[in-house]
């Protein structure tokens, strides 16, 4: 498989540029650069867990909260994705402030789940354990831009 890397971002006033390509094309498969991106990989696992966790809920008719944890779980992901296409660190670093925040809504809308009980405990701590590790991880690649 050969890679075509496309040429690297412009570097503008606020330092942009630092990744080396958009979206690289191998064979007939087009990769975005945001998937090499430990902490995008991070969220897409987690945001899995939490749509299985919305298909749970809309099975009990709790629509509203299923709903708004698809969202807050897609905030994440799609703002780390959505910030690294931009061509200024200071613009990927506020997407990636989004993506953070949205992993304390997550937390907040389980941690109210597991009170009300449609969600097991268990399951609960072990999701909160990965959005903790998910804000870290973010932290210190904002801090890396």
């Amino acid at each position: 498989m050969e890679v075509f890397p496309l040429p690297p971002l412009s570097r503008g006033r606020s330092g942009g540029g630092w990744g080396i390509y958009v979206a690289a094309v191998l064979g007939d498969m087009v990769k975005f650069r945001f998937q090499d991106l430990k902490v995008w990989q991070l969220a897409i696992e987690i945001v899995n867990e939490l749509f299985d966790i919305a298909d749970n809920l809309e099975e009990r008719k709790l629509f509203k909260f299923a709903e708004q944890l698809r969202a807050a779980g897609m905030s994440m992901s799609n703002n780390i994705a959505e910030g690294s296409g931009s061509s200024f660190k200071k613009e990927f670093k506020q997407f990636l402030n989004i993506a953070r925040r949205s992993t304390f809504e997550n937390a907040n809308i389980l941690i109210l789940l597991g009170k009300r009980d449609p969600i097991a405990h268990e399951s609960v701590q072990n999701l909160l354990v990965k959005l903790d590790r998910l804000c870290r991880q973010i932290t210190n690649f904002q801090g890396s831009l």
